[in-house]
């Protein structure tokens, strides 16, 4: 997955309104701008073989809805296309029960092919995942959509329909209990 540098607000809602009026090459750069955050999102919760059929269930259903996003009501796009990624892994969970949630291998094609870093950051990685996954359902939401996904604290709460007062205390809250379950300082000063 490659990364493209983030659209400005002024950019992405051009980009919205042209997707909107049936222009496909605008989504298809509102796609690439998202397909990185929305891919760590789904990574972190589903094993790897899932994850891509749930990111294009997403876009896909993100085109199907675009035609109902308006950005008159206060909602960010970023926080729009997370609260359906959230809905989709939400159903993806109700369809798949009993699978096993995470796997322990997290390919990084980006990484250099060196067995021992490859397996010392399969171990780091899994461990993380592990605690995250221990966390509470609030917590896990706003540590994979803060920093995993890369939104800021108002596409957060909107994504959620929290406040971003009660998305940083969240965040405080889920980063204090993973110092916990990981015995190792998490909190940083961002």
């Amino acid at each position: 997955m490659a990364q493209t540098d983030p659209l400005s607000p002024k950019e992405l809602a051009a980009l919205v309104l042209k997707a909107q009026d049936g222009d496909t090459d605008a989504f298809g750069n509102i796609y690439d701008a998202f397909l990185t955050p929305v891919y760590r999102y789904v990574v972190f919760r589903f094993p790897a073989d899932l994850t891509e059929d749930l990111v294009a269930d997403i876009f896909v259903k993100a085109f199907e809805k675009l035609h109902s996003y308006r950005p008159i009501f206060g909602v960010p796009f970023s926080a729009w296309l997370f609260r359906i990624a959230r809905h989709t892994l939400i159903d993806a969970y109700r369809k798949n029960r009993g699978f096993e949630e995470l796997s322990e291998e997290l390919i990084d094609e980006s990484r250099e092919s060196d067995p021992k870093l490859r397996t010392e950051q399969a171990l780091s990685v899994g461990r993380v995942r592990q605690a995250i996954m221990k966390l509470p359902e609030d917590y896990r939401d706003v540590i994979l959509l803060h920093y995993i996904s890369g939104l800021g604290h108002r596409e957060v709460a909107k994504a959620l329909h929290m406040t971003e007062g009660y998305v940083r205390i969240l965040k405080f809250r889920a980063l204090k209990k993973l110092e916990g379950l990981l015995g190792v300082s998490t909190l940083s000063n961002d």
